[in-house]
């Protein structure tokens, strides 16, 4: 019996399958943003901040607008145009605490949300009263009432909501990446929530529902972008020889920053304008929306890679592994062999 050789099939070098992956040299020259070179300084002003935020979170709370602590909901019309400030210090003179105003449509068309006022029966009747002017009557289109118990149930729901959509993003990062980058962007997620929500916190400003509304926004901004920086850094690692994994990761954010600046300079364009053309309406909106734009920023470039690379980022990671039965044989000097 002929002596058999058993061999894994290996391609000629001199050839360029379809599928043949692509490999491309690193070189030194080019210009690199050393981003990961200020990871540890950074992850430790990050759990510097998120400590603050959380204590302040703890023991100072939110200043709950009336979404949540309950209150009066109002839609007045007017017969001419009004001014948001003049309905203000109307409600306010009647005895109306911190009325919030903002316009439906047109200046005529009014929503005016506030607290209750004890003692007060007829509150219809009493914000008609309120909400006239000189040479402008109102009248009340619709008044809602929100006790504290509808607004405390909107509060939990509020919470679990932000539950839910980490749980998912972070499930769908597993599946489409890596586990490393799941939780590395879970912990950004959190980042920009805990440091966003702090921020209000410490300083008192009022929490309302526009306010998680553009907490959630934030969530989904974030991880999107957190995985353009992911999909680049997998594609950098199959193709690239001769870089640790710092350098990967840092020619990834250099190649994918010029991208990032453009998006965030954007809607920073679009939140600045609502911040101050807005009215008080969407001014807290666009507040939280401008601060949890930079931490999302930085917590995409800091937070999640940084966490990927201190659990120990690899390219094998990245390269899909043939399983011994799935490879391909060849046995040469096989005399049963059929000719061809």
């Amino acid at each position: 019996m002929a002596k058999q050789i058993m061999a894994k099939k290996k391609a000629n070098p001199t050839a360029s399958p379809a599928n043949a992956e692509t490999v491309t040299p690193y070189k030194h020259d080019e210009y690199i943003i050393r981003f990961m070179r200020f990871r540890k300084p950074l992850a430790i002003l990050s759990l510097v901040l998120v400590i603050i935020s959380l204590v302040s979170i703890c023991t100072k709370g939110l200043n709950l607008g009336l979404d949540f602590t309950g209150g009066i909901s109002a839609e007045i019309n007017y017969t001419n145009p009004v001014q948001q400030t003049d309905v203000q210090q109307a409600l306010t003179k009647a005895g109306f605490h911190e009325p919030v105003v903002q316009f439906l449509g047109t200046q005529r068309d009014l929503l005016v949300r506030m607290a209750p006022v004890q003692g007060m029966t007829d509150v219809s009747s009493h914000i008609t009263q309120a909400a006239q002017l000189p040479g402008n009557s109102a009248t009340v289109q619709k008044v809602d009432v929100v006790g504290s118990q509808v607004g405390n149930d909107l509060y939990l729901r509020s919470l679990g909501a932000i539950a839910l959509a980490l749980a998912l993003m972070m499930s769908y990062v597993a599946i489409r990446f890596q586990f490393k980058f799941s939780v590395g962007a879970i912990i950004s997620l959190l980042h920009v929530t805990i440091l966003t929500v702090g921020c209000f916190s410490v300083f008192g400003w009022p929490f309302d529902l526009t306010v998680l509304a553009a907490v959630l926004a934030l969530i989904g901004y974030s991880i999107n972008d957190t995985i353009v920086v992911f999909d680049r850094i997998r594609e950098n690692f199959r193709k690239i020889r001769g870089a640790d994994p710092i350098e990967i990761v840092d020619i990834s954010l250099t190649e994918t920053f010029r991208r990032t600046v453009m998006t965030v300079a954007t809607v920073v364009l679009v939140a600045g304008a609502m911040l101050f053309l807005g009215g008080d309406g969407l001014y807290w909106f666009s507040l939280a929306l401008l601060i949890g734009l930079f931490v999302g920023t930085y917590s995409s470039i800091y937070i999640a890679t940084g966490y990927a690379l201190f659990m120990g980022l690899s390219r094998q990671d990245f390269i899909v592994t043939v399983k011994p039965e799935f490879e391909e044989e060849v046995i040469f000097n096989d005399p049963k062999a059929p000719k061809r």
